[in-house]
């Protein structure tokens, strides 16, 4: 039977796996507390480092914690949460298990006070079981039961740098860097890290080119997962112009939203949108002024807004150019019981919205709304003119070939991991459909079922490709490959974030309503082949894709903050 397989990044995740896998003694187990200001501040601590993973329907990322702390003892949650690897190390029969089954580790939150980790459980405790969900009598227990094959391509790697540290107690990951772009017009290599810095490469070593938490006082970027420094792009005339563009995070409340939701549902950060105008634009550290495009209230941490970018084959005189696309996830919405706030023509969550940062038509006054967009001249004053495509659940990267097909990654929930060939104006399904499978958003989002026979009436765009969880986790967007190599041209390179496999589609293959192939490949390192989790020395690799001025391809592994350049090709 197919495992239902679950990201585990909060310090709870495996506790619950503990409490619905196995049977638990509770006799060591005191009660938590019931004093409404110990509950009070647990709801706070729980809202800031575990509801990015967990609540208290259905399961999310992680599993629902709801009843979880009368069935697991309370010191063994404490003893875990503060350091789940020394646990799995010391061979504890629980800890040992779940890493087994599901191999992955859990960072450790040992920076939270005791009476921190008391109140999280007792606002846990709070939360009894949660009601039954109806069966799904036609889940598929392997939607995808075709194994992805393994190539003959094996790419040599070259390390190119590695960025500084910015975990403060030196555990993994080093360094949270998610994105590498160059400079328009340069051959500038820029590298992002989620905690705060925008790094320069300068002669192969990071220079520290933008600090988010000196110019942005509010800058957030815990509890992790994808909060912090989100994305930045470079507008394509940046070296005239001195402008570009970023995304953060900050807490709730710290600014008036331009979209947001009722009161009676929580905001647990908003997303910030920044246009940046440097004062000399070949200036090797930023300095300059700033204004606020759109701030986005977010439900839970997980979903934000990671990916924003140009067209970079969009010329001067081209529809496309000077045009900021965004992808907007749906901010955990639909797995904490919300699913009406994501696929909207008239809501902003789980879009790719296309802008004209130098108008002022929108809503706020603050960007412009292109005459080209697909639903600029809809007559509903209720639909969102700035989106271009919509039905995403995390469109966490997204790019363009040279014959200027966008494809974007859509990070599934339990069972589809996606690459969409975006078309403006269409569907793209989440959250009545995960893939090419039909999912319930208030029913069990860990199920999917088969298309139903009246599919074709709801007009959705399906992938293009897709893997589903028994060939990895969480999809890691790439590029096609522009560089000097012969063997690698043609195709598309991605990736599984958490796993680290590499996987690649030729674009011969990429048409509209068509399954791609996925091949994976592997890489070697002085000639020796190797994983990325032997390379990088951690079962969670955190893989992410960077690409230079001439085309190369490059890999960022976050568990040990290092880049290596794709350098040449061999064959097994």
């Amino acid at each position: 039977m197919k495992k239902s397989i679950i990201l585990i990044s909060t310090a709870l995740s495996f506790v619950l796996y503990i409490s619905s896998c196995h049977s638990t003694d509770a006799s060591n187990k005191n009660p938590a507390s019931s004093d409404s200001l110990a509950i009070a501040s647990g709801a706070e601590s729980f809202n800031l480092n575990c509801s990015g993973c967990h609540n208290f329907s259905q399961s999310g990322i992680g599993p629902s914690l709801a009843g979880l702390a009368t069935k697991v003892p309370r010191d063994w949650i404490e003893r875990f949460i503060k350091d789940p690897q020394k646990m799995i190390s010391s061979h504890d029969e629980r800890a040992e298990r779940l890493y087994k089954q599901y191999k992955s580790i859990m960072p450790s939150f040992a920076g939270l006070k005791e009476d921190e980790i008391k109140n999280i459980i007792a606002f846990i405790n709070n939360h009894k079981e949660a009601g039954k969900q109806k069966e799904n009598k036609n889940a598929l227990l392997n939607p995808i039961p075709e194994s992805i094959q393994s190539s003959s391509l094996v790419v040599g790697l070259q390390m190119i740098t590695q960025i500084p540290a910015s975990s403060d107690s030196g555990k993994k990951p080093l360094a949270r860097i998610t994105k590498m772009d160059v400079q328009p017009s340069t051959q500038n290599l820029f590298v992002l890290d989620l905690r705060g810095k925008l790094y320069r490469l300068q002669n192969g070593r990071p220079v520290v080119y933008m600090d988010m938490a000196k110019l942005r006082p509010k800058f957030i970027h815990e509890p992790g997962l994808a909060t912090g420094f989100g994305s930045f792009a470079f507008h394509p005339d940046f070296l005239k112009n001195g402008i570009l563009y970023t995304t953060h995070t900050e807490p709730p409340g710290s600014g008036k939203a331009d979209f947001g939701y009722a009161d009676s549902i929580k905001v647990a950060l908003q997303w910030v949108l920044t246009e940046w105008k440097s004062n000399d634009p070949r200036a090797t550290e930023f300095s300059g002024t700033s204004r606020e495009l759109l701030r986005i209230n977010m439900v839970s941490s997980i979903h934000g807004v990671q990916e924003i970018s140009f067209n970079p084959f969009s010329g001067k005189g081209k529809n496309d150019y000077g045009l900021l696309y965004i992808g907007i996830g749906d901010g955990g919405c639909v797995e904490n019981g919300y699913a009406f706030l994501a696929h909207s023509k008239e809501k902003i969550w789980g879009t790719i919205l296309r802008i004209d940062p130098s108008g002022r038509n929108s809503g706020n006054g603050q960007y412009g709304i292109p005459g080209n967009n697909p639903f600029s001249h809809d007559p509903d004053k209720n639909v969102l003119k700035e989106i271009f495509a919509y039905g995403f659940r995390n469109p966490h990267r997204f790019t363009w070939t040279r014959s200027n097909k966008m494809l974007a990654c859509n990070i599934g929930h339990s069972n589809i991991e996606s690459i969409d060939l975006v078309t403006g104006g269409h569907d793209y399904g989440w959250p009545i459909r995960e893939g090419n499978f039909l999912l319930d958003p208030y029913g069990d989002l860990t199920t999917v079922s088969p298309l139903p026979p009246d599919d074709s009436s709801y007009k959705i765009t399906y992938p293009i490709a897709e893997y589903d969880h028994d060939e990895g986790k969480a999809i890691s967007g790439g590029f096609e490959y522009l560089g000097s190599i012969p063997g690698l041209k043609g195709k598309y390179f991605f990736g599984d974030i958490p796993t680290g496999r590499l996987f690649y589609i030729d674009l011969a293959d990429v048409k509209q309503g068509q399954q791609a192939k996925i091949s994976e490949w592997k890489i070697s390192i002085d000639g020796n082949v190797k994983t990325l989790k032997e390379i990088c020395g951690s079962d969670r690799v955190d893989l992410h894709f960077g690409r230079d001025s001439k085309g190369g391809l490059y890999i960022l592994t976050k568990a040990d903050g290092k880049i290596y350049k794709l350098v040449s090709v061999q064959r097994n």
